[in-house]
């Protein structure tokens, strides 16, 4: 005989309270309990994809047991609640095509049961869901993070439990508690058979070089030029540094053309995507395209990072470092547009409002160059904005939305003095210290503790805060002691 459909819930809601509490006990921030109880006489797969992962493949992410009429097979699983997940129901392993399917933002700490049985009527698998217990109010989603799933399988409620642990995360060993990246060696453990050979400061160190001899050999004595022309006057600051332009302009030809020309192994010509996964698992091992494929055959394997952020999301195989060889050239042009920026302060230095209207239609052309190439969409246009790509399309979004700021900043401190631009000028003068301050001590007492209270984003919220007003504290010190370190 069927069980009544209210029947079911409170029972099943009772097996959950009683039989999955050490399972709910370990829900962290940003995760839920999800229960599937199948009443179907054969097994069945939950399968997931998240909502950020472009193109992926269902996962899957647990199965049940055969069940019957009267007793339901249960398993239990700790999701993540970042995303949005598309949720699928299949018969047997996950091959067949699903019964019901759906998209859930699942919010933390909620409790969620989903009933799988067959219609009395029609034979039909319906998929009802229902919470068994309301999630916490947290809309705190830049705290530190974990990914994990738990799953707890079992039988009818009669029979006992066994525990499967299956870990959704990038390897604990490589990251501290607030989820900064660290080194995955001691000094003893350096050998150059692995050593990474690119980097941020190596990338920043390059870019600025190159940046600057560029301009060093280009630059002008005299910025109060003649101004016989009306239309050569409006455009100074370009026209008096044409070489530059000339070598950016070729820069970004040879990014564009090897990007979307090169020929890549195993891989369609301009690929960006992140394989693995995704496009549908067609591609899984051109992560990076051509700047992978490049960074690759010039450093080697060994020598790049092999924890990209993709790795995660997308069950990616293949090692590919955000700050390579090809993504510096463009971090070189994104260089240049802040180098132009002070050039027009310093040719329109006299004329404030020469120069916000000239940092407003930087920012429009930009913008206009953005829209056009990612078609004002995340992951459909032409070029999408890729930070682990350095994408063009990340070079003129970023630097649209810094001449805006720029600008206003520009009007505010200089133009009204109605700031001073305290206290992010303090750490602002001697970055690179507190960078490589943070780097070193980051993971030390006051700026880092053991977290005790793991469901709540506000210990992690905490200790960020802490963190940064120290950080500040110092620059702020180091600004008084006139102390400041460049590169």
């Amino acid at each position: 005989m069927a069980v009544p459909r209210a029947a079911a819930f409170s029972l099943l809601a009772l097996v959950v309270s009683v039989r999955h509490s050490a399972a709910v006990n370990e829900l962290k921030f940003d995760e839920a309990l999800i229960t599937v109880s199948s009443y179907l006489p054969e097994p069945v797969a939950l399968l997931y994809t998240s909502d950020y992962c472009y193109r992926c493949l269902p996962q899957l992410l647990l199965t049940v047991p055969s069940g019957t009429s009267a007793h339901s097979a249960n398993a239990t699983v700790i999701i993540s609640t970042r995303f949005t997940l598309t949720m699928q129901v299949v018969r047997g392993t996950g091959n067949a095509s699903p019964v019901c399917s759906w998209d859930r933002l699942y919010e933390e700490h909620g409790h969620y049961i989903i009933l799988v049985r067959s219609d009395q009527n029609t034979s039909a698998v319906l998929c009802e869901r229902s919470e068994d217990r309301s999630p916490t109010n947290s809309h705190i989603h830049w705290a530190a993070r974990r990914d994990s799933c738990k799953t707890v399988t079992g039988g009818p409620p009669a029979s006992s439990t066994t525990v499967l642990l299956q870990r959704l995360r990038i390897d604990k060993n490589l990251r501290h508690p607030n989820g900064d990246v660290c080194f995955p060696w001691t000094p003893s453990e350096v050998s150059w058979r692995w050593a990474r050979v690119p980097g941020v400061l190596q990338r920043l160190g390059f870019t600025y070089f190159l940046v600057a001899l560029m301009h060093t050999r280009f630059s002008k004595e005299n910025l109060d030029g003649e101004e016989s022309h009306q239309w050569k006057a409006a455009i100074r600051d370009i026209v008096m540094y044409w070489p530059e332009w000339t070598i950016i302009i070729a820069l970004e030809t040879i990014w564009l053309c090897l990007t979307f020309l090169l020929p890549v192994p195993g891989c369609p010509k301009g690929y960006l995507g992140p394989g693995g996964i995704g496009d549908y698992g067609q591609y899984p091992n051109c992560t990076g395209g051509a700047a992978g494929y490049i960074d690759k055959w010039l450093l080697g394997a060994a020598h790049i990072y092999h924890y990209p952020t993709c790795k995660e999301l997308y069950k990616t195989t293949q090692p590919f470092d955000p700050e390579g060889v090809l993504g510096t050239i463009n971090s070189a042009v994104m260089a240049f547009w802040g180098l132009q920026a002070g050039k027009i302060i310093l040719i329109y230095r006299k004329h404030p409002l020469r120069i916000l209207k000239r940092f407003l239609i930087w920012a429009i052309f930009l913008g206009i160059i953005s829209a056009i190439l990612t078609k004002c969409t995340r992951d459909e246009g032409f070029i999408p904005v890729n930070k682990n790509l350095w994408s063009l399309t990340f070079v003129t979004t970023l630097s649209c939305f810094s001449f805006l700021l720029l600008g206003l900043m520009f009007y505010v401190i200089d133009v009204r003095h109605w700031w001073g631009g305290q206290p992010f000028i303090y750490p602002g003068m001697n970055s690179i210290f507190v960078y490589v301050g943070h780097s070193l001590l980051g993971t030390y007492f006051p700026f880092n503790w053991e977290i005790k209270d793991w469901t709540s984003h506000y210990e992690f919220l905490g200790q960020d805060v802490l963190g940064t007003a120290l950080w500040v504290f110092v620059s702020y010190l180091l600004y008084r002691k006139k102390f400041f370190l460049k590169i």
